[in-house]
């Protein structure tokens, strides 16, 4: 199953760490495949049939719940938005030190662009957290810029973008 670990677990493997009450999953399937899955998990997990619309990428998400924890996983089917397609093409396979597992990620550029997107409808501020982290521990020469101002004009987040950019104090 083709999948990628996005939002705050994903932000961590480029930035810095920090506490999160979900794992974010977007997965490429049909909402039939959920069922399939769901069964093959077995009975340690509830999959709440259903789903709701997701407002940034304008997809579904389905709740995959871990009943013995406070834990829950949101599934998100890969939508037909051009941003969500092309950062799932861009996606990586890395070692996650937190996980101590392999885990396919978005690249840093598309987990900025995200956030960016989720901080301007949301208004979390752990969004725009996990964007400053991105960038000040990537650092300037590592990202891809063009991509990233290509991304935010079109999703009018480019003036936060800068916003953030110009918080982030300079190393000496």
């Amino acid at each position: 199953m083709k999948y990628m670990l996005v939002g705050g677990l994903s932000s961590m493997a480029y930035g810095i760490p920090r506490s999160t009450k979900d794992a974010d999953v977007v997965l490429a399937v049909d909402q039939s495949a959920l069922g399939k899955l769901a069964s093959e998990l077995g009975t340690s997990f509830e999959l709440d049939p259903q789903g709701t619309f997701e407002m940034v990428t304008g997809t579904l998400r389905f709740h995959l719940r871990v009943p013995e924890i406070a834990f829950e996983i949101e599934l998100f089917l890969l939508s037909d938005d051009p941003h969500d397609r092309s950062r799932f093409e861009r996606r990586q396979k890395i070692h996650s030190q937190q996980l101590n597992t392999d885990a396919v990620i978005p690249t840093s550029e598309d987990v900025i662009v995200m956030k960016l997107r989720w901080f301007g409808i949301a208004k979390r501020g752990k969004d725009a957290d996990d964007v400053r982290d991105v960038i000040a521990v990537q650092g300037d020469e590592v990202l891809d810029w063009d991509y990233i101002h290509h991304w935010t004009a079109i999703h009018g987040t480019r003036e936060l973008l800068e916003e953030i950019r110009a918080s982030i104090p300079p190393l000496d």
